[in-house]
């Protein structure tokens, strides 16, 4: 199997995390992360580009000091329906938490928005790492760690059943004999499992990818464990050029471990390019960027994220790091890897803070030639599949098509075409055959 770079792009409106000067851009409309017309535009320049998806994360919790994207933006799955009908071969992934959503109605969304996108949709799976979030559900607490991942695992499985409750075949609609459905491809899931009870059928039938591709993100060792079993596209941290190489090579491996294709877990690195005429216009961008953004008090409110939207603002900045090791335990892994490095470094609040946001050029940012060299080392060597990338601007989305995509595409790492029409087709994975119709194989039937 030949590999083939893949690109998606993740819209942030106003500004998300780092981004938080990016509202106060003249070329940013203040309504963006709410106007559909926005995300339109970015997708059908994503889909001129040949892009592979369109990204849109989420979150269900917000506090004033939160990026200015996270304050007000549409929900993913009714901003990608709209999308859909303006596009015809991009991918669409919504991303949808499994902690707080029941799973027949998720399924149930999901699966319309293949339908209405004619077989281009995707599901981010994440667990909610924000603790605050419970409160917003009716809990007292938010699930600890082990569990959200637990459920999660038994999430994906029983969506991927009800995405079954129909065979293909199902409908033949046959007018003369008076038959729409033939009762015996209608299959109830009747799940009874750990943390889930869902009986089923879902009232929808499979759509023309079989089934909405699985993403997720997965860090830590119960987020590596969780994507190797149920990925099939990663969005994964590219900090370093080694580490994503030894990421890639993980997962993979984890994967192969498990019994899977690993050439069917398509891993997209994270990247925020900076692409100008000449890389000293590039690298003078990028510090302005930096500049721009660099705003002590919102920097530390994002920590506060990490320890369940905790208020920092109560401590001495120049006082050693608290122990709010209390509150990682239901939260994400990030907050105690930051109380075990300050505890490692002896670092004061402010010190945290500052090591945080310390300015450092990212490995995409330089002349259209210099970023098309820095994308090839990274797929070559294998540190990723692909680039799940940010753009601050239409334009600089704009400006990547029209300078980097071209060097890529003459290299030929990046595709001149579509190879399909469905997100699965486009990201090489196999059609999933049904269940049902796979034990009528097994069985000669």
């Amino acid at each position: 199997m030949s590999r083939t770079l893949h690109l998606a792009v993740g819209s942030y409106g106003v500004g998300g995390p780092g981004q938080h000067g990016l509202w106060k851009d003249a070329r940013i409309a203040k309504n963006a992360s709410v106007d559909i017309k926005y995300y339109i535009r970015q997708a059908k320049l994503a889909e001129a580009g040949l892009f592979d998806a369109l990204f849109v994360v989420d979150s269900q919790f917000i506090n004033e000091t939160y990026p200015a994207h996270y304050l007000s933006r549409l929900e993913p799955l009714t901003l990608l329906s709209a999308v859909a009908t303006h596009t015809t071969h991009l991918g669409l992934v919504a991303t949808a938490s499994s902690t707080y959503n029941s799973p027949f109605n998720l399924a149930r969304r999901l699966l319309s928005l293949d339908h209405i996108s004619d077989g281009r949709a995707g599901w981010n799976v994440v667990t909610s790492f924000d603790s605050q979030v419970s409160r917003n559900f009716g809990l007292d607490e938010h699930l600890d760690y082990a569990t959200r991942y637990g459920r999660a695992r038994e999430f994906v499985e029983v969506a991927r059943g009800l995405w079954d409750s129909f065979e293909d075949d199902a409908f033949p609609a046959d007018v003369e004999r008076g038959v729409f459905l033939e009762p015996g491809k209608l299959h109830a899931l009747n799940h009874v499992g750990e943390h889930l009870r869902v009986a089923g059928p879902l009232n929808l039938s499979r759509s023309r990818q079989g089934q909405p591709v699985i993403f997720q993100a997965g860090v830590s060792e119960d987020g590596r464990n969780l994507a190797a079993q149920v990925a099939e596209g990663i969005y994964a941290p590219g900090e370093s050029l080694d580490g994503a190489r030894l990421y890639h090579a993980d997962i993979k491996q984890r994967a192969a471990a498990l019994g899977r294709e690993p050439d069917h877990v398509v891993i997209f690195v994270g990247a925020s390019p900076i692409v100008a005429d000449t890389d000293e216009k590039a690298h003078t961008r990028s510090r302005e960027i930096f500049e721009e953004d660099n705003d002590f008090d919102r920097k530390l409110g994002a920590l506060g994220r990490a320890f369940g939207a905790y208020d920092f603002t109560k401590h001495d900045l120049d006082a050693p790091f608290p122990d709010l090791t209390h509150l990682t335990e239901r939260g994400g892994r990030r907050g105690t890897d930051l109380i075990q490095r300050a505890r490692d470094s002896g670092w004061t609040l402010r010190q945290v803070v500052d090591s945080q946001s310390e300015y450092t050029p990212g490995p995409f940012v330089g002349s259209p030639e210099t970023v098309a060299n820095a994308v090839q080392l990274w797929f070559e060597t294998k540190a990723t599949d692909g680039f799940n990338l940010r753009f601050r601007t239409t334009e600089d989305l704009e400006y990547f098509i029209e300078t980097v995509v071209p060097i890529l595409q003459q290299r030929g790492l990046f595709r001149t075409e579509y190879e399909a029409d469905t997100l699965r087709g486009n990201l090489g994975l196999p059609f999933p055959i049904n269940r049902h119709t796979r034990e009528h194989q097994l069985a000669g039937v």
